[in-house]
């Protein structure tokens, strides 16, 4: 998938600080809203993907490395890609990803919604 292809999603997990206006994880998962996605944040708000009652269509890593992989490893949800923000990123992670095939990309979904609206 590409960030084109992502925007065109509909149910997004933010992982990060999504209730400090300060931090990119809130300022993503408010655009996201704005923008008429259904958003679940887990971090401040849940505590685990696994809490999600429904099924996800993209998970965004805003969120320290090692934590997104502790994340990420004790999921037991599907998901089509996983968005991994600048500084989110580590080999591990990466490498997990890869390991269990796990679609991803490295880009901002700040970036994506921008460029791309959702086609209704």
């Amino acid at each position: 998938m590409d960030l084109k292809e992502i925007m065109q999603e509909n149910i997004f997990v933010v992982i990060g600080d999504t209730t400090n206006k300060e931090k990119y994880a809130c300022k993503i998962k408010e655009g996201l809203i704005e923008h008429g996605y259904k958003v679940y944040a887990v971090g401040k708000e849940l505590s685990s993907i696994n809490e999600i009652p429904e099924d996800i269509d993209i998970v965004d890593l805003c969120i320290n490395p090692i934590r997104g992989l502790e994340l990420m490893k004790e999921s037991k949800k599907q998901c089509k890609c996983v968005v991994i923000q600048p500084g989110a990123e580590s080999e591990a992670l990466l490498e997990y990803l890869e390991q269990n095939r796990i679609p991803y990309i490295q880009g901002c979904l700040l970036v994506g919604l921008r460029l791309y609206t959702k086609a209704e």
